[in-house]
């Protein structure tokens, strides 16, 4: 039941122009918990849809495996900008 309140959050809360995505939480099912949607995941979104050859389709219309599945890769490809600083000394 979870999942379904995250995946109407994110269709509900996503505002203005193409892409301006407003803050929203969705279900991370695996992990129980909810994670921020915002411009830095749906870039993540699109790289995994990349990277797996799919075309675009809306993070919410997507069955719950499918969903799980990027979770999963999501845990594996955290943000590049995030990790840089760690690297200098």
């Amino acid at each position: 039941m979870r999942r379904w309140i995250g995946a109407l959050l994110l269709i509900g809360s996503l505002v203005g122009s193409a892409g301006c995505v407003a803050r929203v939480r969705v279900y991370d099912d695996p992990r129980q918990a909810y994670r921020r949607w915002d411009s830095r995941e749906e870039r993540a979104y699109r790289e995994f849809l990349r990277d797996f050859r799919r075309p675009y389709r809306d993070f919410s219309r997507l069955s719950r495996f499918e969903q799980e599945e990027y979770w999963r890769w999501r845990r594996d490809h955290p943000d590049r900008d995030l990790n840089r600083g760690r690297d200098r000394r």
